[in-house]
């Protein structure tokens, strides 16, 4: 009889033993599930051990285990296990949060019921594999005939219809592992000379660890590089690991992937799937059948045997930061995986985050440039307008209104850009002050005049708009303030001829919604685009040739130290939107600071001038990364629980700081009221990692030993990057 070490997700830090009368040391690395408390949970199999400190009596016997699937591998469990220690989080969570969810609750996930039906156009091309679903498997047949792909002697009917694009939505199309994945197709764009050179210092290099930041500006060909790198690894039979920021940046990426390695397997991983796609997709990265993945954060944990390079676009991404449960940077992940299996890393950016571009100055990492474009032959012109001196009409003035039309009269696209959805940020009452606040939240409710809704953007709430005042009655209760509804409404009346498009996150709430938008806007069927941080990155629309920016300037005065970075790299990001092709852009930034250092820095696209600036403000202030810090969090129905809790925290930090470790005061969040809970923090400082990862391990285990009021919850966040 053997003993089973299991890690389960459970918020404690142990493993839980059990027996079986057949595991063996090959069994490591497999998901089980197993009797526990009245229940029954799935994990992993961590260990196989002759005994344990549990009485044999007391063992319980494992339930089942997952041998369908090929184990997790030895570097799997390792880099799970750093999370778990980095991030001060149970192991058991961290494994959750890494297994789709078919391989977590231990069910038979193997593709290996797909049987390979058809080959695809000639020799050399793509083999598809369809489950044996009758009803799919027809129209999926009928379609492929319909397209030409299949000889019209397998199917007598041709329907139409997208059972196609429906079943590779849905993941029932499993693509079967292929030869020559590195075959690229048709003619491959001329590179520029920086970009042959930033190829060639890579790959130069060799195939071990060596992280490189790739600072390119928009529109240089940071993606053609990445592909290039790509096409190199797999030609040496090795995996690729690609991750973005979002999910919405996926579809332009995956058909471009897929465009130029039509033969090669090429897996999205990201929580959009459905889950038996997603726990496909993370099988054929396991067993060695997936050459390239593609994916948000999560795909870090994706299991690669055949790891050969890292990519990492657009690093600087905030999105890349997990921000409940385990709280996790996969852009760090990445990098420490990379260490761990020895082959090199790309972070690309044309705004790289203060703290990779610190470690290019320090040596950590090696920089490689691209400094101009690849296609449009300047970067757009970038103009301040002082609103000081302008009269807006809806947030918009008369330079930015004249710009617009002349891009119509061109037949040219304008992109306005208010990172405010709704149509205004709150409901105000003139007579008495009153404004609509949320009643879960430190937060109002944002006005959707569309269909006349007062929301939440935080907590969800959701109430009808009142026709007259809570407070005094009075009828004249207006929308204060703008956001993209009310800027599109006053475009549609400015121009009425023109073909007026809302891009945010109420127009667009599924992948099909956004997949839609962006193909109307690349077709050309949209003159004006108004959109919010959706459509600051990794778009490129041809004929779009004027970014307008308004409300930037509520950045400049944020209690965030990290507000001034974001918004530089926001406005760097959504201003290179413009002129991407033959036709030149221009953006149009609204201010009421035009004099200010970052729109100065701004209009010469001089990156290197901000960042050195912003770090060396950072610097004298003792802000990371010039220091290292950990937040503690608690939330309570009341805040004086979650202030009385930290407060004990923070005591048992201070019996046991060691010198060089600053623990600061307990404070209420700034949104202190979040879906009806009262929210609190405490920051923990240290100029060494180390010092404060040691701190900080022995801390967690006094805390997990303290008794805790009834509804209270707290949380750690290493590396935070809101403070």
């Amino acid at each position: 009889m053997r003993i089973v070490r299991v890690s389960l997700p459970v918020p404690l830090p142990q493993l839980f033993d059990y027996t079986s009368e057949d595991a063996t040391e090959g069994d490591v690395g497999r998901c089980v599930r197993v009797p526990f408390g009245r229940g029954e949970k799935s994990g992993v199999i961590v260990a196989i051990a002759d005994d344990s400190a549990i009485e044999a009596a007391r063992l319980k016997a494992v339930r089942h285990v997952q041998r369908e699937v090929a184990p997790l591998p030895r570097d799997w469990l390792e880099l799970v296990a750093f999370v778990a220690r980095y991030y001060h989080a149970p192991l058991g969570e961290v494994i959750a949060l890494a297994l789709p969810p078919g391989l977590r609750r231990a069910d038979a996930v193997s593709d290996r019921e797909a049987d390979p039906l058809l080959d695809v156009g000639d020799a050399g091309r793509a083999a598809l594999a369809v489950p044996r679903r009758p009803s799919r498997a027809l129209a999926l047949l009928r379609d492929l005939v319909a397209l030409g792909v299949v000889r019209h002697s397998v199917v007598r009917a041709l329907p139409s219809g997208d059972a196609l694009a429906d079943a590779l939505r849905r993941g029932w199309i499993v693509p079967v592992r292929r030869t020559n994945p590195a075959d690229a197709a048709g003619e491959l764009p001329q590179l520029t000379a920086e970009q042959g050179a930033a190829i060639d210092a890579v790959l130069a290099a060799g195939p071990g660890f060596v992280p490189w930041l790739l600072q390119g500006v928009t529109g240089s060909g940071k993606t053609e590089v990445y592909l290039r790198l790509a096409a190199r690894t797999l030609e040496a039979g090795r995996q690729v690991l690609m991750l973005v920021p979002e999910i919405a940046l996926t579809p332009q990426l995956e058909a471009r992937v897929a465009g130029r390695f039509p033969s090669a397997t090429v897996i999205s991983l990201h929580s959009g799937l459905a889950p038996g796609a997603r726990s496909r997709g993370f099988v054929q990265a396991l067993e060695g059948r997936a050459d390239i993945v593609l994916g948000t954060r999560l795909a870090v944990f994706a299991a690669l045997p055949r790891l050969g390079l890292i990519l990492v676009d657009e690093e600087h991404d905030a999105s890349y930061k997990q921000q409940e449960g385990v709280r996790y940077s996969a852009r760090d992940v990445a990098v420490w995986r990379a260490r761990q299996r020895d082959v090199p890393i790309v972070l690309g950016s044309a705004t790289p985050s203060l703290e990779s571009w610190q470690h290019v100055r320090v040596g950590r990492y090696r920089g490689l440039r691209l400094s101009v474009r690849a296609v449009a032959s300047t970067l757009p012109a970038v103009r301040r307008i002082d609103t000081r001196r302008a009269r807006l009409d809806e947030g918009l003035s008369p330079a930015l209104q004249a710009a617009i039309g002349e891009r119509l009269e061109r037949g040219e696209q304008s992109l306005v850009f208010i990172n405010r959805r709704g149509y205004a940020p709150v409901l105000s009452c003139p007579s008495c002050s009153w404004v609509s606040p949320c009643p879960h939240c430190s937060a109002n409710l944002v006005v959707h005049l569309a269909d006349r809704r007062l929301r939440c953007h935080h907590c969800g709430c959701d109430s009808a708009i009142p026709r007259v005042c809570p407070v005094c009655g009075n009828q004249d209760i207006q929308p204060f303030g703008r956001g993209t509804q009310r800027i599109e409404a006053r475009l549609v009346e400015l121009f009425p001829d023109a073909r007026v498009l809302r891009v945010d996150r109420d127009s667009a709430r599924t992948r099909k919604q956004w997949e839609a938008m962006l193909a109307t806007i690349a077709a050309g069927e949209a003159d004006i685009l108004v959109g919010t941080q959706m459509m600051a990155k990794g778009h490129d629309f041809p004929r779009l040739t004027l970014v307008g920016v308004v409300g930037a300037d509520a950045s400049l005065h944020a209690a965030d130290f990290r507000a001034p970075e974001r918004l530089f790299q926001q406005l760097m990001q959504v201003g290179g939107r413009a002129g991407r092709a033959h036709l030149p852009g221009e953006v149009l930034i609204q201010t009421e600071y035009p004099e200010h250092p970052l729109y100065r820095c701004l209009v010469r696209h001089d990156f290197d001038a901000f960042a050195a600036r912003a770090l060396d403000e950072r610097r004298q202030a003792g802000f990371p990364p010039f220091t290292h810090q950990a937040m503690l969090r608690a939330d309570a129905p009341a805040l004086d629980d979650a202030m009385k809790f930290l407060a004990h925290a923070r005591r048992l930090a201070q019996d046991s700081a060691p010198e060089g470790l600053q623990v600061f005061d307990v404070v209420p969040m700034r949104m202190t009221r979040l879906a009806r809970r009262e929210r609190a923090q405490l920051l923990v400082e240290a100029g060494e990692r180390a010092l404060l990862q040691e701190f900080v391990g022995r801390w967690i285990c006094v805390l997990r030993a303290q008794r805790l009021p009834r509804d209270l919850r707290w949380q750690l966040d290493v590396d935070p990057l809101e403070v």
